[in-house]
């Protein structure tokens, strides 16, 4: 098929409703036996699409014996369909989303299991992505590629308090890579901290996800294959895992404050 047929398709049109449109964007303006010849519609059939596709604010058609169909701009058409899919996709995402959430406040253990490093950097970024005010992060080591996604998801979420506490360091590929260095270039909050070969990400005090996975013998290099988190939205647990976040993490300045006195 046709690719501009297939999106025209696949934007509400049907398919001799496409085919005559693309005829006339050739054309630009012709009539319905014009169309049909060139398009392969059936004659009996041009008139009904012609009309359709005139209603649908495609096309228009000039007054004659015949009438003249004229093509509008596929610029203008396609921006005007692009911004009104846009707009459907983003209220469907929010009244899903809110359908999505709720039926999630009503599971009985809400406790899942995530395997796989490219579904675990996902559901980190759908957690910032929820998050409406805090997300705290405990950062032990990284997954290829992991650093990168987590600063652009806080980027597209500036207005949220970030707090991370990191080991300064981890091995990607058996390339070590400085963890305290990669967020604080991108401007994100991070301390250094003494972290074990775990991850930790809490959202508003009410979902989180550890992260685990093995370490090569040399205790470097994570192996990817054995990575698994669990995303658990029990509040109490979250609650209770952010109040300890936050101790650490004031623990931490105060040493800092202490030390710049003396």
């Amino acid at each position: 098929m046709d690719e501009n047929i297939s999106t025209l398709k696949g934007i509400g049109l049907t398919m001799y409703e496409a085919q005559a449109y693309v005829t006339l964007t050739s054309l630009i303006q012709g009539s319905a036996d014009e169309v049909s010849k060139n398009s392969g519609i059936p004659r009996s059939k041009i008139y009904d699409v012609l009309k359709k596709l005139n209603e649908k604010d495609f096309i228009e058609v000039e007054d004659g014996r015949p009438l003249t169909y004229i093509a509008k701009s596929p610029v203008e058409v396609l921006s005007r369909e692009k911004e009104n899919i846009t707009s459907q996709i983003d209220d469907t995402i929010t009244r899903l989303t809110n359908i999505y959430e709720n039926g999630m406040s009503q599971v009985q253990a809400p406790i899942w299991r995530i395997y796989g490093v490219e579904k675990i950097i996902n559901q980190e970024v759908e957690i910032i992505k929820r998050a409406k005010n805090t997300v705290n992060m405990r950062i032990g080591f990284l997954f290829e590629g992991e650093g990168e996604a987590l600063i652009d998801a806080f980027k597209k979420r500036r207005s949220l308090k970030v707090n991370i506490l990191a080991s300064p360091t981890c091995h990607i590929n058996n390339e070590e890579i400085n963890i305290i260095k990669m967020f604080k270039d991108a401007g994100i909050n991070i301390q250094k901290a003494d972290i074990p070969f775990v991850k930790v990400m809490i959202s508003d005090s009410k979902e989180m996800m550890h992260t685990y996975t093995k370490f090569s013998e040399d205790k470097r290099n994570v192996i990817p294959e054995t990575a698994i988190g669990i995303w658990d939205k029990y509040e109490d647990v979250a609650r209770n895992y952010d109040e300890r976040f936050m101790n650490q993490l004031e623990k931490i300045r105060n040493k800092k404050i202490n030390k710049k006195r003396k």
